[in-house]
């Protein structure tokens, strides 16, 4: 099976799009091979941006992406999409989908897009969407745009995966901003305010603006003041099924990546979001262990033992990790 799933991560190095979606799928899947699939394709990534996208329900994000898309093969980028979905509760797939998600008509060529399911990962990205951004950056892919399921206080797992995010509000949220408060600071590197044609695209720019300086004001009373060349979010306005500020947006992100580029920041990123993969990646190999042979039934007997009292769960975990590493 190795042998076979290295061949196709090799036609899909030369650029073949049905290996690419092969690969995906296999990597969505999380089927064998996937290790011998990111061991071969691993040294022609970290090329790509990717832009992490995500707001609340309702505000136009999947729209906003394809404009986005567009605006970029205008500027003769190559880019990849990922849509992350709600799972299905029945199937465990996304409950949209690519053919409901976007736009059946006006798509630019060469965008390669995919939807994928959340499968319950808090923070709305299942394991797969790395894997997967792993592997649209190999096959060349300038800017790789991932859209979450949604935002919220927890909602941040897209800041292991993307350089740069955008949270989406739109007029009208009302007390939903409020809510997306106690997260956005520190989710955001540019803010947009889509559907910015309705009454009130005014007032939600000025709440958003207001956030940020409090924010900064806590962050100066707290001894935290931003250093001189800390990046200052810019806050854009969109009417994304016009294309209208796409144009801006792709400015702003663009604008980011040299700003990270230029500090140092960018390698900083890059080494959180590594450790964040080999921590996932370590986990991944624990819970397969744990499920694997012998070891299921020891899991077993000590849960038995929990559940009687006979021991705590912290010593039963501690007791399996013994036998994984006596094994």
């Amino acid at each position: 099976m190795a042998e076979g799933v290295t061949a196709l991560a090799r036609r899909m190095l030369a650029g073949d799009r049905r290996a690419l979606a092969r690969l995906i799928t296999l990597a969505d899947d999380g089927g064998p091979g996937l290790a011998e699939i990111l061991q071969e394709i691993h040294p022609h990534t970290g090329s790509a941006h990717v832009i992490g996208i995500t707001g609340p329900p309702g505000a136009g994000k999947s729209t906003l992406v394809w404009a986005l898309a567009s605006e970029y093969t205008r500027r003769g980028r190559r880019v990849g999409v990922i849509a992350v979905d709600p799972s299905s509760p029945l199937t465990g797939g996304a409950v949209l989908g690519d053919r409901i998600r976007m736009p059946l008509t006006g798509r630019p060529p060469g965008v390669f897009f995919r939807s994928m399911a959340s499968r319950g990962q808090l923070g709305g990205m299942s394991r797969s969407v790395r894997s997967v951004v792993h592997l649209l950056d190999a096959f060349g892919n300038d800017v790789i745009l991932v859209e979450t399921v949604g935002a919220g206080q927890s909602d941040v797992a897209v800041r292991t995966i993307a350089n740069s995010t955008a949270v989406v509000s739109v007029p009208g949220l009302g007390d939903d901003i409020q809510m997306l408060k106690a997260g956005i600071l520190e989710i955001a590197d540019v803010y947009v305010v889509n559907k910015a044609d309705r009454e009130g695209a005014d007032k939600t720019a000025a709440e958003i603006e207001t956030m940020l300086k409090v924010g900064w004001a806590a962050a100066q009373e707290m001894g935290q003041a931003l250093p001189d060349d800390a990046w200052r979010p810019p806050i854009v306005r969109t009417v994304a099924t016009k294309g209208t500020g796409a144009d801006r947006l792709a400015d702003a992100f663009d604008e980011h990546r040299r700003y990270l580029m230029s500090t140092g920041r960018w390698d900083a990123i890059v080494r959180r979001q590594t450790e964040a993969e080999l921590q996932e990646a370590l986990l991944m190999q624990l819970e397969q262990s744990l499920a694997d042979g012998l070891l299921a039934a020891e899991r077993s007997r000590l849960i038995d033992a929990v559940q009687r009292r006979e021991m705590a769960a912290v010593e039963a975990a501690r007791r399996l990790l013994e036998n994984l590493r006596d094994g």
